[in-house]
C-alpha cells in the first residue's frame, strides 16, 4: 500500500507539478529569450488544458485492469517526452508556436491520464486495504512537483537557460517516472456488493442518475478551474511586471508549492470538523483573498498570497474528489473523470481572454478581479448545493451533505 501511494503521489509531481505548471516559472525567460507575448502564453496554456480536457474524457471510459494501467503508463511516457520535447530551440515564439502548441496539447492530454487513473487506482487501493485515512497525503505530489520545479528553475534557470529547465526537467522526470510506472497498477476488482461495501451507503438512491447537489458540485469545480487558473498560469509574470514585488516571482511559486504540498490533509481536517462543503466554501472564499492580493505591489503579501493560493487550489481539488465519491456512491474513475473535465472547461476558457486583457491594458489588475469573482461565484453555487443537500437529509434522502471520511 505504501508502494501505490508513493508512486501515485511521484505520477502527480510529475503531472501536475512539473508537466503543466513547471510553465509558470519559465515563462517570464521564454518570452525574454523568444519574444512570446501575453496573449500567446494565454493560447499555450489553454491548449494544455484543452488537452486536459480532452485527456479526462478519454479517461473516464478506459475499463477496469490491464488496459488502466497500461494507459497509466503511457500517459507517464508522453508526459516526460512533452516536457523535455519543449526545450528543443526552435527559433523565435513565431517559429515555434506551432510545434509548443502540439507539446502542450499533448501534455495536458498526458497529465489528465495520469492525474484520473492514477488518482482512481490508488483511491481504490487504499480503500480495499483499509487505508482511506491515507487520501489526503496522496495530493501532496502536486505541491511537491510545483515547489520542486521551481527550486529548480529559481537555482539553475539563469545558468541553463529556459531551455535547459525543459530539459533538465524532463531527464529528472524520466528516471522519477519509473517508480510510479512499476507501482501503480489497477487492482482486481472485487465482486459488486463488495464495492458497494467499500464505497459506503450506496443505496439505490445513490446510485441513480446526477443529483442536484453533485450538478451545483460539478458547475463550482468548473468555475474554479476558469478563475485559478489565471494565477496558475501568470503568477510569476504577475509578479515581475510589478517593480515592488519583481524580487520574488520565482520564491512565490516556490511557497505555493510548499502550501500545496500539506493542502489535501489540512482541507480533510477542516473537514472532518463541519463536512466537505464547508471546507470547500472555505478554500473558494480564501483563495479569491489570495488572488487578489498581489494587486498590493507588496512583496511579504505577495507571498503570503502564494502560499494561501497553492494551498486552497490543490485542497479544492481534493475535496472536490472526495464530497463526488460520495454523492456517487465512490464511482472513483467516473467521478473524478467528470469533474476533471469541467475543471478542464473552466481552464481553456480562462487563460486566453486573460492574456489577450493583458496585452491590451498592460495590466493584470482587471483579470486577477474577474478571476476572483468567479471563484466566489463557485462558493455561492457550493452554498446551494449544501443547502439543498441539507433539505434532501432532513426528508430522509440519502442524498445526505457527506463528512470527510
Amino acid at each position: 500500500m505504501v508502494r501505490v501511494l508513493v508512486g501515485g503521489l511521484i505520477g502527480l509531481a510529475i503531472a501536475m507539478g512539473v508537466a503543466r505548471f513547471a510553465f509558470t516559472p519559465i515563462l517570464p525567460a521564454m518570452q525574454e529569450a523568444t519574444g512570446l507575448r501575453a496573449d500567446g502564453a494565454g493560447l499555450l496554456a489553454s491548449l494544455n488544458y484543452l488537452g486536459y480536457f480532452v485527456g479526462a474524457l478519454g479517461a473516464g471510459l478506459v475499463p477496469h485492469g490491464a488496459t488502466r494501467t497500461a494507459v497509466y503508463r503511457l500517459s507517464l511516457l508522453v508526459s516526460v517526452a512533452t516536457t523535455a520535447a519543449m526545450g528543443l530551440e526552435l527559433g523565435d515564439a513565431g517559429q515555434a508556436m506551432p510545434v509548443w502548441l502540439v507539446l502542450r496539447f499533448l501534455s495536458g492530454a498526458s497529465s489528465a491520464g495520469i492525474f484520473i487513473l492514477g488518482i482512481a487506482m490508488v483511491l481504490d487501493t487504499l480503500t480495499r486495504r483499509g487505508g482511506e485515512r491515507f487520501a489526503g497525503w496522496l495530493y501532496t505530489g502536486v505541491g511537491l512537483g510545483i515547489a520542486s520545479s521551481g527550486l529548480f528553475v529559481a537555482l539553475f534557470g539563469e545558468r541553463l537557460g529556459w531551455a535547459g529547465d525543459w530539459l533538465a526537467l524532463g531527464a529528472i522526470c524520466a528516471v522519477l517516472g519509473l517508480m510510479p510506472g512499476l507501482w501503480v497498477r489497477d487492482p482486481p476488482q472485487p465482486p459488486q456488493s463488495v464495492m458497494a461495501g467499500a464505497a459506503g451507503d450506496a443505496g439505490p438512491a445513490r446510485r441513480g442518475g446526477l443529483s442536484a447537489p453533485l450538478l451545483l458540485l460539478t458547475l463550482a469545480y468548473f468555475l474554479e478551474g476558469g478563475g485559478y487558473i489565471v494565477s496558475a498560469t501568470f503568477l510569476v509574470s504577475i509578479l515581475k511586471t510589478d517593480p515592488g514585488t519583481a524580487a520574488v516571482g520565482e520564491a512565490a511559486w516556490m511557497v505555493a508549492g510548499l502550501g500545496a504540498m500539506g493542502a489535501g490533509v489540512f482541507w480533510a481536517a477542516v473537514a472532518r470538523r463541519s463536512n466537505s462543503w464547508c471546507s470547500l466554501i472555505l478554500a473558494h472564499l480564501t483563495q479569491a483573498v489570495a488572488i487578489l492580493l498581489p494587486m498590493t505591489g507588496s512583496p511579504t503579501v505577495a507571498v503570503i498570497s502564494a502560499l494561501l493560493f497553492g494551498g486552497t487550489f490543490v485542497g479544492i481539488v481534493s475535496q472536490a474528489f472526495a464530497l463526488g465519491r460520495q454523492l456517487s456512491a465512490g464511482a472513483s474513475a467516473r467521478v473524478v473523470g467528470a469533474l476533471t473535465a469541467a475543471y478542464g472547461l473552466g481552464q481553456i476558457i480562462g487563460p486566453l481572454p486573460a492574456g489577450l486583457v493583458v496585452t491590451r491594458t498592460g495590466s493584470f489588475n482587471a483579470v486577477l478581479l474577474g478571476a476572483a469573482a468567479v471563484v466566489v461565484l463557485g462558493a455561492l453555487l457550493l452554498a446551494l448545493g449544501m443547502a439543498i443537500a441539507g433539505r434532501q437529509s432532513s426528508a430522509g434522502s440519502a442524498f445526505a451533505s457527506p463528512k470527510a471520511s
